[in-house]
Order: C-alpha cells, then sequence, then structure tokens
C-alpha cells in the first residue's frame, strides 16, 4: 500500500461508557450530536463487546490484538489479585507496528494498559499522565500547568453523592459538582492537547514525510461523575428512565452480584439519588461529546477529516443502577459487556449499521489493515474494514466469547453471547443463562430450568469448543464438570489413558462394566 493510500486513524476511547447514552443507541435527549454524526457519516456496530469489562485487561487486548487468557494482564493495579502487571516484553503491539511503518503514534489522556510501563514507554507521543491513574488526574503536573497557563481556577468540588458500606464506612465517592468553567475541565484539556497533536502531525504529513495514528482517551465518564454546573444539572431526574433491570431481587444469581449491589451502596440510597446519578452520568456523556467535536473541527480545519479513519468506542459498559449494581464487576450482563462501536474509514459506506458480533479486540486488526500492514501477530483480532465497507460477512461468527478474571478478589467467567442467548460460567458458583428475546433486561436465569435443557447443552458444548480451539485453559474446568457434549481428547492431560475420553463417548462401555466387575 503506498503512502498516499495508508488512512490516517483518530481513535477516540472514553471510559466505563454505556451504549444507551448516545442518540446513535436510542437515548432521547439529543446531548451526543457529535457522536450520532460519526454513526451517520460511518458505520454503527450494534453488538460490539469488549474482551473483558475492565479497564486494563481490556486496554492491553486492545494494544496487542491479544484476548486476555493470552496476554495475561488480568486485573486494574489498583485492585490487582495477583496477576502480572504488565505485558511480557516482546509482545506484539500494533504501536510498535505502526512506528516501524513509519507512522507518528499519539495518546492523550488514561493509559491504564499497565502498571510500570506507560504510554511514552511504548512509543507514544503525549503529555505524560499517570500511567495506571483510574480517574482524571488533577494533580498531574501537566494539567496544573495547563491551568496555570490559562488564568483558570484549580479543582474543587461540593454536593458529594456516595452511600454507606455494609460495615458502616462512607461508600465510594460516585458523583459531585465542580466548581471550574468547562475550559478548566480535565476534559477539554485533554481536548486541548489532542488538537495540538494534530496540528503537529498534521505539518509533518503536508510536508510528506509520515501519517499518524492518534488515540484520544478521556477518564471519564468513569465514576466518580465530576462535572461543572451546567453539565451536572443538564438533564432534570425527573426526565430519567430507569433501568428495568432495577427491579433485580438476585434470586438465583450467583451471590457474588448481591454483595457488590451492598459494596456499591445502591439500597443505602434512595430512589432519587439513583435518578439524579443516571441525569449526571449522561451530563457527562454530553460534556464529552462536546470535546469530542472540538476535535473532530481541527481534523476538519486542516483538511484531514477524508483522509482520517475515526473510531470510537469505550473499554466496557458501566452499571449505573442496573441490576442495583453501579462501576462493574463479576456479572456479566450487557450493560457492562455490550458497548458502543462506530467506525468512519475512507471509501466506507455512510450511515449503515452492521449487526455482526464484533469487539474492542477487533480494532486491532482494523487499525494494521488501514495502515497496510500484516495483521495476523494480533491473533485474536480480525479487521472490520470490509464491514466499514459494506461487504458482506458470511463467514463471521455468530456468536461472541467473553472473560473476567476477577477484580478485587479472583473471580474467573466465561461469557457465550448468541443472537438469543447468553450462557455465563461462574466455577465456584450459579451457572446462568438468559433467554435475551424474552427477558432482555436478564432478571431471570433460566439455567436450571428442564425446559432449556436443550438449549443449555448446545450453548455449555459451543462454548467449551470455543474455548479449547482458541487455547483457553479454562475448559478443562468445564470438561469434568459440565455437560460438554463428546471429548475427543484425554481430560486427564496425562496422555497414558485413552480410555478416559473413549468411555465418556461410549466407545468401551464393555471395558468399564469388566472394571466394576471385577472391583466388585
Amino acid at each position: 500500500m503506498s503512502d498516499d493510500q495508508r488512512s490516517n486513524i483518530l481513535f477516540l476511547m472514553t471510559d466505563q461508557h454505556r451504549a444507551d447514552t448516545l442518540g446513535a443507541y436510542g437515548n432521547p435527549h439529543g446531548t451526543t450530536p457529535v457522536l450520532d454524526e460519526l454513526a451517520r457519516s460511518g458505520t454503527r456496530f450494534d453488538r460490539w463487546y469488549t474482551p473483558t469489562a475492565i479497564c486494563t485487561p481490556a486496554r492491553a487486548s486492545l494494544l496487542t490484538g491479544q484476548a486476555p487468557f493470552r496476554h495475561q494482564v488480568l486485573a486494574n493495579r489498583e485492585r490487582n489479585v495477583g496477576y502480572i502487571e504488565d505485558l511480557a516484553e516482546g509482545t506484539f503491539t500494533f504501536v510498535d507496528a505502526l512506528r516501524d511503518s513509519g507512522y507518528n503514534t499519539g495518546l492523550v489522556g488514561k493509559w491504564h494498559a499497565g502498571a510500570r510501563r506507560e504510554a511514552g514507554d511504548y512509543g507514544l507521543d503525549g503529555p505524560e499522565l499517570p500511567g495506571s491513574a483510574w480517574h482524571n488526574p488533577v494533580e498531574a503536573e501537566d494539567y496544573l500547568r495547563y491551568l496555570e497557563d490559562n488564568g483558570l481556577p484549580p479543582y474543587a468540588i461540593s454536593d458529594r453523592i456516595r452511600g454507606t458500606l455494609p460495615n458502616g464506612g462512607p461508600g465510594n465517592l460516585l458523583a459531585a459538582r465542580l466548581h471550574q468553567p468547562l475550559e478548566a475541565t480535565f476534559e477539554h484539556y485533554l481536548a486541548t492537547r489532542t488538537i495540538e497533536l494534530i496540528d503537529r502531525y498534521a505539518d509533518e504529513l503536508r510536508s510528506g514525510s509520515r501519517p499518524f495514528f492518534l488515540q484520544l482517551n478521556f477518564f471519564g465518564p468513569h465514576l466518580p461523575y465530576v462535572l461543572p454546573e451546567e453539565y451536572f444539572d443538564l438533564i432534570d431526574p425527573e426526565d430519567v428512565e430507569l433501568p428495568g433491570s432495577i427491579v433485580e431481587t438476585f434470586e438465583g444469581k450467583p451471590p457474588v452480584q448481591k454483595n457488590y449491589s451492598a459494596h456499591w451502596t445502591f439500597d443505602t440510597m434512595p430512589i432519587e439519588t439513583t435518578r439524579k446519578l443516571i441525569a449526571v452520568y449522561q451530563g457527562y456523556v454530553a460534556m464529552i461529546d462536546h470535546e469530542i467535536g472540538r476535535v473532530v473541527e481541527a481534523l476538519d480545519r486542516r483538511g484531514l477529516t477524508d483522509s482520517t479513519a475515526v473510531f470510537f468506542s469505550s473499554d466496557h459498559g458501566e452499571f449505573t443502577g442496573a441490576h442495583r449494581l453501579h462501576d462493574k464487576g463479576p456479572a456479566m450482563y450487557e450493560d457492562i459487556y455490550r458497548t458502543a462501536g462506530l467506525l468512519r474509514v475512507p471509501s466506507g459506506v455512510a450511515g449503515q449499521v452492521r449487526e455482526e458480533f464484533v469487539s474492542l479486540l477487533d480494532c486491532t486488526a482494523t487499525i494494521l489493515d488501514l495502515a497496510g500492514i500484516d495483521s495476523s501477530p494480533a491473533v485474536d483480532s480480525r479487521s472490520l474494514v470490509p464491514l466499514a465497507r459494506g461487504d458482506e460477512a458470511s463467514d463471521w461468527a455468530p456468536d461472541i466469547v467473553c472473560e473476567f478474571h476477577g477484580h478485587h478478589f479472583p473471580y474467573p467467567q466465561r461469557m457465550l453471547r448468541t443472537e438469543r442467548y447468553k450462557l455465563v460460567v461462574n466455577p465456584e458458583s450459579t451457572h446462568e443463562l438468559y433467554d435475551l428475546d424474552r427477558d432482555p433486561d436478564e432478571l431471570h436465569n433460566v439455567h436450571g430450568l428442564p425446559e432449556m435443557d436443550g438449549v443449555r447443552r448446545e450453548l455449555t458444548a459451543r462454548l467449551y469448543r470455543l474455548l479449547r480451539d482458541r487455547g483457553d485453559n479454562f475448559y478443562h474446568w468445564m470438561t469434568t464438570m459440565d455437560d460438554v457434549g463428546e471429548v475427543d481428547h484425554d481430560p486427564t492431560q496425562s496422555g497414558l489413558d485413552e480410555s478416559s475420553y473413549s468411555d465418556r463417548n461410549g466407545h468401551a462401555q464393555e471395558a468399564v462394566a469388566q472394571g466394576s466387575s471385577a472391583r466388585g
């Protein structure tokens, strides 16, 4: 691919962002005009999932094109439960590939893809910010310098919203009113630094030297939702529609979900507070949309719109009261696994909606494809460029697998999402099965119902085969504990006893019977 065919790439990313806050995904308030225009001028993916609903592992997957079980960075540093905290030296990243191919590469904002190695260590230009911060790092030197250079007031908050923990202590801060003008917010600062890099890269591009990849990572709308007045009060709580799953009882669900609800203090706050939290969260999204608009305008101003591919997604979703929860955690509901995914590429189809199951993981191969680079090292990723250009995809998988490994404590889970159903395997607890046609809010776990036996067996066997094929050793536990169908390998991993799997498939029942007789 010649230099003039290689796309510039702008990757816009939010943190802990519900898809339903965008007008393009059904929000009625009209507060995301910039992202809605990106959907109108590009492709909206309706079945876009995160590989795992937790920041660091999801971001490491985007960086490498590897599923979390493969790159093995499985938890956030600040809540690490004993897993490794950084990618192994020499791990393939799309940034290395882009730089080797002559791209400028930059990142402004949240990194959180490891503990000791930060964005600059991977060759990404941009202001130095704390690499493992999960909230706006308002004490960062570059941000403080930005405030001083522009005569802007410092960070200050009031009207804090929090509940009460099970042990009687104060709950995590969920929201607060920010006493700064919009121009002083961390979000405005990030957009400003991004525009500065666009201008710098555009000058080099005009000289014919280098195309660019630039990633803008907001820390929001991750809680706490700390917003200036005009966005804190933008949405009237009376206009907020509560999620259907707010009536969650946790009956027939893994007990950890009820524990997480207590940890996030849902029942210690009145429903009016929940409405306000949802309203402020949507205001946060509106503010980010405004700042994205400034960045998009900079592309237009420099004449880069037609030659630049633009992505928008998030690392995962957020509960915001759904299932009587906040944040995320060991509960594989759509609220935190299905996210917004928008993509506009040069020569792409405008205004199309794709129904294929795709993943944040697929962005890695897509970035490489747009740059004319071999994407095969991104082993768990597949380019979305053909879909964005309107091609048929008859060989696309009819389902998607997601995973979770723990946050606060180890808690392994695997999920299979199909057109109609979702299966969640919880090794230490109750498995879950949801019929999303009949129960879109995922309130009723039908895993144990006799009438679901056929569906349960089919999905369990399918998940088992997919995990085994991709090398995810989680399947070993399922071999002995779940009805996975025929087993064509030695599940003991000894390599010594072929009857252990031939018996299971019904080919050596006589030998089993003889053995039983002899023992008797």
